[in-house]
């Protein structure tokens, strides 16, 4: 039986997670209306076009294909065996920061890593590293292929939990209509699935087109992505261009605005695509035929995230190594002697950030589905949850700290973690939120019947399913 619920819980969610993603945007921006120099000054940056083109090429790019890769691999290999060793192996996948999987990257695509090291000199006939700029390409291909590794896992773990229950019935209607698998899943299941895949594949939009961490390693540097240069102006010694970091950062909001309306446009675009197919009845067979390239890219995906974390610990612990040896012809703890000491100080600190930012979101979020179940608390509103992952973190971050020192904020392991919590509650609550609602009301009902308390419940049935 539920309780009366309290009427402010649902305004008091709102600002409490909207709050501080706007302030800290307000005090960011704030600075380009104070005087006309950030504008002028931006307008006038030699780098500005081919900077906005590369954010919204490397976004715009990378989002799709890890998109349709991610139905394609959905529709070709879900009832296949081996889609059961990709689903556990995602978790494990998607812990990986993206620092260290641009980082791995790098470290096999470079002109001196592990796949030219793998492929000289038999195939290649190279005995030196070769003169080819792959790595920080001014086209940001190489930006772009990182972006698509590390965001596929999460949109297939988004959409596992997002599959409708009646896919399977919907894939049986479609195959007794003469549809192959992929196509009756793209037409019966994907209208379904797409609604609740529509605000996290925005959130990797905006992501693909403002991060920083893997554009300063494997983007274009002259110029870079908005972002990278909205960094290094923000960071410049003095406050000398905070003017122009903040119009930059005005325009970067603007951009990523733009493109989350080019993305609707397409969606509705593809709808009306997807509409025209249906009526003409193509049957599009030869999309099951693509069942081998799926898996083969699927599995190669998989394998290069998992091979650059490797290579990140094999090139801390290798000696001497040149081109072009496969392996290092010694290895040695040197490195992680040396920086044992900073390390241990550097580590510790963002790993208590990172555990106290993490239990409070998870406390938060299952306190917050529990009184939506127990008390009738409203459901918090979609772009609300996913405001911090839709507005640009460069854009937020700047601000945040000026906009938190009126209520006292110093700076410490509390300012950090709660600025933490800001971005890490939401995908918290995207992960639970799926599977606690989903779960089956009557097991708690006969629970309830033979004696057992809500908490009782709680703890041990809705929460461990």
């Amino acid at each position: 039986m539920r309780r009366p619920g309290l009427p402010w819980a649902g305004p008091a969610g709102i600002v409490l997670l909207a709050g501080p993603v706007l302030a800290g945007f307000a005090t960011t921006v704030w600075p380009a209306f104070q005087t006309g120099y950030g504008f002028t000054a931006l307008i006038q940056w030699p780098g500005l076009p081919r900077a906005v083109l590369l954010s919204l090429g490397t976004g715009l790019f990378s989002t799709l294909a890890a998109l349709l890769l991610t139905l394609l691999i959905l529709a070709t290999l879900q009832d296949r065996p081996l889609f059961r060793w990709v689903r556990r192996s995602l978790s494990p996948l998607l812990a990986v920061p993206h620092a260290a999987a641009a980082l791995g990257f790098a470290f096999l695509i470079a002109p001196s890593g592990w796949i030219a090291r793998a492929l000289s000199p038999w195939a290649t006939g190279w005995h030196q590293p070769p003169d080819l700029l792959i790595l920080n390409d001014p086209w940001g291909i190489s930006l772009t292929l990182g972006l698509i590794t590390k965001e596929l896992p999460f949109l297939l773990i988004i959409a596992l939990a997002a599959l409708p229950p009646t896919a399977a019935r919907r894939l049986h209607l479609a195959a007794s209509m003469g549809y192959g698998t992929a196509a009756g899943f793209f037409l019966t299941v994907v209208p379904a699935l797409y609604p609740a895949l529509r605000l996290p594949v925005l959130a990797v939009l905006t992501y693909g087109m403002t991060n920083v961490d893997m554009a300063l390693i494997l983007g274009p540097t002259t110029p870079p992505p908005l972002a990278v240069q909205i960094t290094r102006w923000m960071t410049e010694p003095g406050l000398t261009r905070t003017n122009l970091a903040a119009a930059a950062a005005l325009l970067q909001a603007a951009l990523t605005l733009a493109a989350l309306a080019l993305w609707r446009g397409g969606e509705l675009a593809v709808a009306t695509l997807g509409h025209a197919i249906t009526l003409r009845g193509w049957r599009m067979h030869g999309l099951d035929r693509m069942r081998g390239a799926i898996t083969a890219l699927a599995l190669l995906m998989g394998l290069a995230l998992t091979l650059g974390i490797l290579s990140l610990g094999l090139w801390s612990t290798a000696g001497l190594w040149p081109f072009p040896d496969a392996l290092p012809r010694s290895l040695t703890l040197t490195a992680w002697r040396n920086a044992a000491p900073a390390l241990t100080a550097t580590a510790l600190t963002p790993l208590i950030n990172a555990t106290l930012a993490t239990a409070a979101a998870m406390t938060l979020t299952l306190a917050w589905l529990q009184a939506e179940h127990r008390c009738g608390w409203p459901k918090l509103p979609d772009l609300v949850i996913y405001l911090p992952l839709i507005l640009p973190q460069i854009c937020v971050l700047p601000g945040l700290e000026p906009a938190a020192l009126p209520l006292g904020a110093t700076g410490g392991v509390a300012s950090v973690t709660a600025a933490h919590l800001i971005f890490v509650l939401p995908y918290t609550y995207l992960t639970l939120s799926g599977p606690f609602r989903a779960g089956d009301s009557r097991i708690a009902t006969v629970a309830a019947t033979l004696g057992a308390s809500e908490a009782r419940i709680f703890w041990r049935l809705r929460l461990p399913l």
